[in-house]
């Protein structure tokens, strides 16, 4: 698989080709039949089978609703950081797993003797839709507070800048997020439900669920969405968030319910239209995944600094 996309992205594919040439002669070989021993699992554990399987299957129904339902026609699928995008979304998906295991510990050690024990019964007591719903509200309201503070903050909004700076907004390239940036506003979101007693079953189901939300809410489609539009995140609604329009800045930055929106008068939903354009003002952000890994940390006086939204 990463032998493949490594042709794929790069222009001499050469190591790449004699890489899964070896793996192909090996498993004829009968190097696949070879016996593993058992080994322990550490507690920080990682599904690569599960993220990929994952992003296959994100592909088989984004892919073609973005060929045949796009809302912008003349967006190709190769734009030009396209490749960039991509990294941005293996990596994402990783570091989505990672968090969810990461801060369990240390919500449990540090959040334990909070007297939350009645409300672990309450919310163990309900139902699991009655469950899952509540989960996403809480997530969600914890999501949108911390991503306003990334964008009221000066420091923050250079991790958050990276996300910003998409000017071809598709299922892709909503992973375009900061390393520091995903694994804040998962654990935002991700440390309540722990301390309010989720189930583990609700937990990884509001991972699934939040993942191709996140997903969604980026894409290129037109798909009429109706009164749904009102109740859940939509592309439409999402869209206008990335809007370079200085009117519209700081608005929509629930991720699942545009209610939470309405509750902090941040909400923006004209009835069809949708933004012009998408991107930071300045055009000088810097291209490529390591130039935006190191952009938060590199403070060069002649380099572009975006406009903090605070500000605007």
């Amino acid at each position: 698989m990463f032998a493949l996309l490594s042709i794929l992205l790069s222009k001499r594919g050469k190591n790449a080709f004699i890489g899964m040439s070896v793996s192909t002669i090996a498993i004829i070989l009968g190097g696949s039949g070879i016996e593993v021993k058992e080994f322990e699992q550490s507690i920080f554990s990682i599904s690569l089978d599960w993220m990929l399987l994952e992003i296959l299957v994100l592909s088989l129904i984004f892919i073609p609703i973005e060929l045949f339902l796009p809302k912008r026609s003349e967006q190709t699928k190769f734009h030009p950081e396209w490749k960039t995008d991509l990294i941005y979304l293996f990596k994402a998906q990783l570091l989505v797993q990672y968090t969810a295991v990461a801060v369990k510990l240390p919500a449990e050690l540090f959040f334990s003797d909070i007297g939350m024990g009645q409300v672990h019964i309450f919310v163990s007591h309900l139902p699991f839709l009655m469950q899952l719903f509540l989960a996403m509200f809480v997530a969600d309201l914890f999501q949108y507070l911390i991503h306003r503070l990334f964008h009221a903050n000066s420091f923050l909004w250079r991790f958050h800048a990276v996300h910003h700076s998409i000017k071809y907004v598709d299922w892709i390239s909503g992973s375009r997020l900061h390393v520091v940036d995903i694994f804040v506003t998962r654990s935002f979101s991700y440390i309540p439900l722990y301390v309010l007693g989720f189930s583990n079953d609700v937990f990884y189901v509001y991972v699934v669920i939040v993942a191709i939300q996140a997903v969604t809410a980026h894409a290129n489609t037109r798909i009429p969405f109706g009164p749904l539009k009102y109740l859940l995140v939509t592309p439409q609604y999402h869209h206008w968030h990335h809007s370079k329009d200085k009117k519209i800045y700081n608005k929509n930055f629930a991720i699942h319910f545009p209610f939470i929106d309405k509750i902090f008068g941040t909400y923006y939903l004209p009835e069809e239209s949708w933004p012009e354009e998408m991107g930071l003002e300045n055009e000088k952000f810097p291209k490529g995944y390591f130039r935006q890994f190191i952009y938060p940390f590199h403070r060069d006086p002649k380099s572009f600094e975006p406009s903090n939204p605070s500000t605007r």
